[in-house]
């Protein structure tokens, strides 16, 4: 540059005095920025007032949350608590001297199922009924005696005694197998069909006993006491046939009470009046 040029530049600078260039934002864009600040301060405020009444509200501690606590020994829930999707545990116990309560509204199942995911057991308690689904069913005992047992071929009382409260009393539908049937002390016991015949059989014998009271057994047609290829003895300090038919005899005109007991050739019994020799080939019309 040519001095003259250069000095009279100079001398123009000089003359008008420095000049001051303004960094910043002004007018209406700083407005809008002091607002958003404002804003996203109030934002801030109002999000964490609403965490510290959330943490506040569940009760969120060091320990857990709400009726949640963390232990040594896994998770501790105290009061009611309410699953909507499934839980998996290994185990589930109440607090020591208080009982474990499991409450739906329609069904309580617990299922067990093996490595392929399928289920080997299932227990079902609804509003009707209660359903167990397995291969077995055992009752035991605090001893661990089988008190009941129940599976496809065969139920299984384990009890010293079983009792059955019923007004109607048991009903079998097909044979029953028992060494012994007894009823309770003071009590009947009274073995009936009402519709059928009522039949016991035994290999070795059957006993029937009653030790402080009387023995019945009544039928509508016929009552039949057979053995093949033994004898049935009536042992008894007096026996007892109320109702034989009564042959007539006329040949004397006495009156005596002594009888003869025979025997028709089908098994009919009757009494005929006895006299001085059998007198029951006289009167063999009632046996036909």
């Amino acid at each position: 540059m040519p001095q003259e040029q250069y000095a009279h530049r100079s001398a123009m600078q000089s003359s008008e005095g420095p000049q001051v260039y303004k960094v910043g934002i002004y007018g209406w864009r700083k407005r809008c920025l002091y607002f958003f600040v404002l804003l996203l301060m109030i934002l801030i405020l109002v999000n964490l007032a609403m965490t510290i009444w959330i943490l506040k509200v569940m009760n969120f501690t060091i320990d857990g949350m709400g009726n949640l606590r963390i232990t040594e020994k896994g998770l501790k829930l105290e009061g009611d608590s309410e699953f909507l999707k499934p839980l998996y545990a290994k185990e589930i116990r109440s607090r020591l001297g208080n009982p474990l309560y499991f409450q739906s509204d329609r069904n309580v199942t617990v299922n067990i199922l093996n490595e392929k995911t399928k289920v080997l057991t299932r227990l079902v308690t609804g509003p009707q009924a209660v359903e167990a689904h397995s291969q077995k069913f055992e009752v035991k005992s605090l001893s661990g005696k089988l008190l009941f047992s129940a599976d496809d071929n065969e139920v299984v009382v384990g009890a010293e005694r079983l009792r059955v409260l019923g007004a109607e009393g048991t009903v079998f539908p097909k044979s029953i197998e028992t060494p012994s049937v007894r009823a309770d002390p003071f009590k009947e016991l009274r073995l009936e069909s009402p519709t059928r015949s009522l039949v016991m059989e035994a290999p070795k014998g059957i006993e029937i006993n009653a030790e402080a009271g009387n023995m019945e057994a009544t039928c509508r047609t016929e009552l039949r006491l057979e053995s093949k290829d033994g004898e049935i003895t009536l042992n008894a300090a007096n026996i007892k046939l109320p109702r034989l038919p009564l042959a007539s005899h006329s040949s004397t005109g006495s009156r005596q009470k002594i009888y003869e007991l025979c025997v028709c050739s089908n098994g009919r019994l009757f009494l005929s009046q006895a006299g001085a020799s059998s007198t029951c080939q006289i009167n063999t019309s009632i046996c036909s």
